[in-house]
């Protein structure tokens, strides 16, 4: 089956938000899911994202980032979520959307992608070291929750 990923758009958000609970399940912390679509469309002008639509123009997943700045290396892109439908996994998507963000970052002459990813999540460490990503177990995540 043929695949191909875009800049996800405003009238994607119904079915992003459907991946984003199924991707919240999977994480197995659907309680942290606080995002509502509505809230997407009002933060339309924050949130970014690459989605991968099959032949029947069905979104099955989505790469959601931001830009970032590093101190030490200057210009970045965060991946925030990389989610495939499990229906539609080892076809590529994954690495699809990943080239997608990657080639995108280049063309924003930014000096990195970075991501966090789950330490249980071995299938995904798996990929992402199979795609040159470096991994470590220094760095420990900090949230200040201000709702």
């Amino acid at each position: 089956m043929k695949f191909i990923t875009r800049q996800g758009n405003e009238e994607d958000y119904a079915a992003i938000f459907s991946l984003l609970k199924d991707f919240a399940t999977f994480q197995k912390t659907p309680e942290k899911l606080l995002i509502t679509p509505q809230q997407l469309k009002e933060d339309k002008d924050f949130f970014r994202c690459f989605v991968a639509e099959d032949a029947q123009q069905q979104i099955v997943g989505f790469a959601s980032y931001f830009f970032a700045y590093y101190s030490w290396s200057g210009r970045a892109v965060y991946l925030d979520d990389l989610y495939v439908k499990p229906t539609a996994r080892g076809q590529g998507i994954g690495t699809l959307l990943l080239k997608a963000l990657v080639d995108y970052a280049k063309k924003e002459d930014c000096k990195k992608v970075r991501w966090q990813v789950s330490k249980w999540n071995n299938e995904a460490i798996n990929f992402y070291k199979k795609m040159g990503a470096v991994t470590d177990d220094i760095e420990i995540n900090c949230d200040l929750v201000l709702v």
